[in-house]
């Protein structure tokens, strides 16, 4: 019979020990899906809300409410980070958790169009940037090596989200209603957040043990707290906002999900449009999900062991390049073979930003620039989607909204060419602008 020992400091299943590391991942991962369940199905809502027996509100505001959330969650993410290198991550997530609860039992409430705005594209967007941006960059402190294993599977959990959430939501939808498929899975998702937070920790130095791959001779690092965390915060932001590397990495976020957003809004709508039948066009979404969930696993473990410039620059081109599959694709194969292509790209674009991050940076509190760089990517998100609609209209057939995805996207693969590189630190002196108590040393 297999022994189990408990104990964060020596977790073991029989005789093989197991590093607190892995609960991380795991308790990440599971918060991440609880949180975005909902969002992951939005595209699944629409229909329901523009049904006349519902709201029957217009296609446009339906779609500019989900715009508000994409631009409230970039805008939300310096802040958000901000407050997890300022009071810790734990204390940040159950900010987070309320918000989530109360944004999504207030959403159920809704009766008018400015509440669906309010509720759902601004206090559920605040809730999202908390589980997007510290909580993230928390997890890589956890390793020493493999960070790229860790984050692979935290990635691959969130491809794999679509998979779990969209049914769920249909299910409450058709059985429940609207107002329960946001109270249900607000109420109980909020109370398994809670939960989740007490597994979880900012960094080994909480439960005085080193991160995973460290040697045994490393001393364990203090966790800063209080005005110590806040000059360290401070310190580390001015001096990583001097340098054109903090800055390109907020545009290639933007470029990359500017490209890909059009591809995700617009490409069941293409299929269509070339007479592909609705089942086949549906499956594309499904097929490009599995094949990123895959990518979102590997890459991330490509780029902590070669360096991630190769890496993301590779799934920026694959993100790229098969866009011009679609100028041609008359029948369904050529559709889910662009699918297949696109899919590389786009699941392993955005996973190795916190292996680079932390490659540059070192043991620096990244919360707040990465919250930067979500502020990129969200706001990417919604002009890409903006832009690709508003140039299908205007010219009656989307080559043109091809033609900005492709150009987008490959914007991007030629900001990362310029980026230096990943061998050596960004700033790498910049603790010796604080105070001794405030350094990592102390």
């Amino acid at each position: 019979m297999l022994k189990f020992n408990w104990s964060p400091s020596d977790l073991s299943i029989g005789t093989h020990g197991i590093h607190y590391a892995w609960v991380i991942v795991a308790v990440v991962s599971m918060m991440r899906l609880v949180s975005s369940a909902i969002r992951q199905a939005s595209s699944i809502l629409v229909p329901y809300l523009a049904d006349p027996k519902t709201f029957g509100w217009s296609y446009g505001s339906i779609g500019f409410g989900f715009t508000l959330v994409w631009i409230s969650s970039g805008i939300f993410g310096p802040p958000a980070g901000w407050l997890g290198d300022r009071y810790g991550v734990r204390r940040t997530m159950v900010l987070g958790s309320v918000l989530f609860m109360g944004g999504m039992v207030l959403t159920g409430t809704m009766t008018h169009l400015w509440q669906f705005y309010l509720y759902f594209g601004i206090i559920m967007s605040a809730s999202m940037a908390i589980f997007m941006v510290p909580l993230e960059m928390a997890v890589t402190t956890w390793f020493k090596k493999h960070l790229g294993v860790g984050m692979g599977l935290l990635g691959a959990s969130q491809g794999l989200g679509p998979v779990v959430s969209v049914p769920l939501i249909i299910l409450l939808l058709n059985e429940m209603g609207l107002k329960w498929t946001f109270w249900l899975p607000g109420i109980a998702g909020g109370v398994i957040l809670l939960l989740l937070i007490k597994f979880f920790h900012d960094e080994p130095g909480d439960m005085a043990l080193r991160p995973l791959g460290a040697s045994e001779d490393e001393p364990i690092h203090k966790v800063q707290r209080g005005s110590a965390a806040s000059e360290r915060s401070k310190a580390f932001i001015q001096h990583a906002q001097r340098t054109n590397t903090f800055w390109n990495l907020i545009g290639i976020h933007f470029w990359g999900c500017a490209g890909h957003a059009i591809i995700l809004v617009f490409l069941v709508a293409m299929a269509d449009e070339r007479g592909v039948s609705q089942g086949l066009a549906a499956g594309l979404y499904v097929t490009l999900s599995v094949v990123s969930t895959i990518t979102r696993f590997v890459v991330p473990i490509v780029a902590d062991r070669m360096g991630s410039k190769g890496a993301m620059t590779a799934c920026f081109l694959f993100q790229s390049a098969p866009v011009l599959i679609l100028f041609f694709a008359q029948d369904a194969w050529m559709f889910y073979l662009f699918a297949v292509l696109f899919g590389i790209g786009f699941g392993g674009e955005m996973s190795a930003f916190p292996i680079i991050n932390r490659q540059y940076y070192g043991n620096a509190p990244l919360s707040t620039a990465y919250g930067w760089q979500m502020l990129g990517a969200m706001i990417g998100m919604a002009v890409g989607t903006g832009l690709g609609g508003f140039v299908w209209d205007l010219t009656g057939d989307y080559n043109g909204t091809l033609v900005i995805s492709f150009v987008l996207s490959l914007v991007g693969a030629i900001s990362i060419l310029v980026l230096p590189t990943t061998s050596r630190p960004q700033i790498p002196h910049w603790e010796e602008a604080l105070s001794p108590e405030a350094r990592s040393s102390a």
